[in-house]
């Protein structure tokens, strides 16, 4: 295989260059029709799984609405995962094979776009119901009254202004997108860290507080400590699998030598960039696992259309 160095100035570019040239990609075509394939078949999921979630919290109503706006922004991406950002890599996956280079340039160029305003929303928004989560919990009565829907869609739609300004500064500074890139991150998991840390201690401190006594209450208003505890672990266990999805490609990408990327590196990448799209067709499954409300509608759903085309046949 075939070893090419990579300069000092512009990892990506540099990178994202030898993705497009016969030197390093003429050895890995079977493998790149694997990953076309599993992409092909992920982006499917990923749009029915997510579209389903988008009309279950629609019809849903006993969430509380800024909570439920931030699940619809998280399933919003995911969507747009499966719709736009797949399809385009599989676009360029498909040009490397064809050895069409021409469009394998455009759309590694507009694949890194799409990629990293998604998955920078999609952080941003896993960190905001981590944080409504604890205010839920601190400000009580209060609650309502602070976060409300006017102020949670004024956010969400900052994480998209944002996410897509520090994206598109790449074409005249890379190192502004790659800072952003590296600062919003560790703020984004240390503002996760923080949030579950004093949730979890909150609620250990209150149990210790209320034993012995027949009912929850948190300075005299009832807790539903089941509910809360339920929707906590699925904010925990939709960040567990962006973590496990997303680790091994940051991980690929830090390790990356500046002075030889193999064929063999390039073909690693593709693969962990398959993994991340997998998160996408896996937060559906976690949201009908995790959340009750969601998993009624769903199998409701499901069932109605499985009835309709039984019938539909047996007409």
């Amino acid at each position: 295989m075939a070893i090419t160095n990579l300069s000092e100035d512009g990892k990506q570019i540099s990178l994202d260059r030898l993705q497009c040239s016969v030197d390093l990609t003429s050895d890995i075509q079977y493998h790149l029709t694997v990953v076309l394939v599993l992409n092909i078949v992920m982006s499917i999921t990923a749009f029915l799984g997510n579209t389903l979630i988008l009309v279950a919290l629609h019809k849903e109503s006993s969430l509380h609405p800024p909570t439920k706006l931030l699940f619809r922004s998280l399933a919003t991406t995911d969507l747009c995962v499966g719709v736009i950002a797949q399809p385009v890599a599989v676009l360029q996956w498909m040009s490397v094979v064809n050895e069409s280079w021409n469009i394998c340039r455009f759309a590694i160029n507009v694949h890194f776009v799409i990629g990293y305003i998604l998955v920078s929303v999609s952080l941003l928004t896993l960190t905001a119901i981590s944080v409504d989560r604890l205010l839920a919990l601190l400000l009580r009565l209060r609650y309502r009254q602070v976060v409300t829907l006017k102020r949670t869609f004024y956010i969400a739609l900052s994480f998209w202004i944002v996410s897509t300004i520090a994206t598109t500064m790449h074409f005249w500074s890379s190192l502004l997108t790659l800072w952003y890139g590296h600062v919003g991150l560790l703020l984004c998991l240390a503002t996760s860290i923080f949030s579950h840390t004093k949730i979890f201690l909150t609620l250990r401190n209150q149990q210790t507080q209320v034993q012995g006594h027949g009912q929850r209450t948190i300075h005299g208003i009832p807790l539903n400590i089941a509910r809360y505890r339920r929707a906590v672990s699925t904010v925990l266990w939709l960040q567990l699998a962006f973590v496990v999805c997303f680790l091994p490609n940051g991980i690929v990408w830090a390790l990356l030598s500046q002075e030889k990327i193999s064929p063999f590196v390039l073909l690693v990448r593709k693969y962990t960039i398959t993994l991340v799209y997998l998160n996408s067709s896996l937060n559906p499954i976690l949201y009908y696992w995790r959340i009750r409300e969601i998993r009624h509608y769903q199998t409701t759903f499901a069932f109605i259309v499985l009835w309709s085309s039984y019938l539909k046949r047996s007409v």
